[in-house]
């Protein structure tokens, strides 16, 4: 299975240094600077969170599928988004939508958030919640829910990321922003583009970023 830790996965583990500072490196390049997120990046072994059979892809700058027509994210987008997110201040509590196979999740909890991760998909929550353990991150809160709707019970939320596209802001989520949190997410139906939401005391803040294809973010349980 994926998320077992064979020793040909221990083995690639440890002859994965310089693979990962290469991925660092094009990260640096690409513009990424806040060196708690390039940390993280390095420390998570992305290789973990991905099939065995594309393991020696994992620290390429590619998205990978990992089952259900849902894919782990691109380093770079990974790192952006986690850099936007935290940038000026610290992690604090972060909801996640989407969890998928927990890598996401990962680099949060790396760089000292405190992580609560909804998935809609119960197989991928459970595949997350095993390549958490093998990769010893075990502290964040994952649910089985419809993301659409945020988590209530544990809000507010210093800061709001979402790993699928939705056509247009989700008003629950924005709802559990705590004042001065940041909502990082895809929107779009077709053309896609990476938005900053920024709550604060006069309002909502709304940039608009870089061009990004993303999966859609579906209704429901499954």
């Amino acid at each position: 299975m994926a998320s077992q830790l064979t020793p040909e996965r221990q083995n690639y583990g440890m002859l994965s240094d310089r693979t990962r500072m290469r991925m660092v490196d094009r990260l640096r390049q690409a513009g990424i600077c806040d060196e708690r997120v390039l940390a993280a990046m390095y420390e998570v072994p992305r290789h973990l969170f991905v099939d065995q059979a594309l393991a020696t892809r994992a620290y390429d700058d590619v998205s990978l599928p990992i089952g259900h027509a849902q894919t782990i994210s691109q380093p770079l987008t990974v790192a952006r988004m986690t850099e936007l997110l935290i940038a000026g201040r610290s992690p604090g509590k972060i909801l996640e939508i989407g969890t998928g196979c927990g890598y996401q999740t990962a680099v949060l909890l790396k760089t000292g958030a405190q992580v609560f991760s909804i998935e809609r998909l119960a197989p991928l929550l459970d595949k997350a919640r095993q390549h958490l353990r093998a990769a010893r991150l075990v502290h964040a809160r994952l649910v089985h829910g419809d993301g659409h709707f945020g988590l209530p019970e544990a809000a507010p939320f210093d800061g709001i990321i979402m790993t699928a596209a939705a056509k247009s802001l989700p008003e629950a989520l924005v709802g559990q922003l705590a004042e001065g949190g940041k909502l990082v997410m895809p929107m779009g139906d077709g053309e896609q583009f990476l938005w900053l939401i920024e709550k604060t005391a006069q309002g909502l803040q709304k940039t608009k970023l870089d061009p990004v294809k993303f999966v859609p973010l579906l209704p429901g349980r499954g």
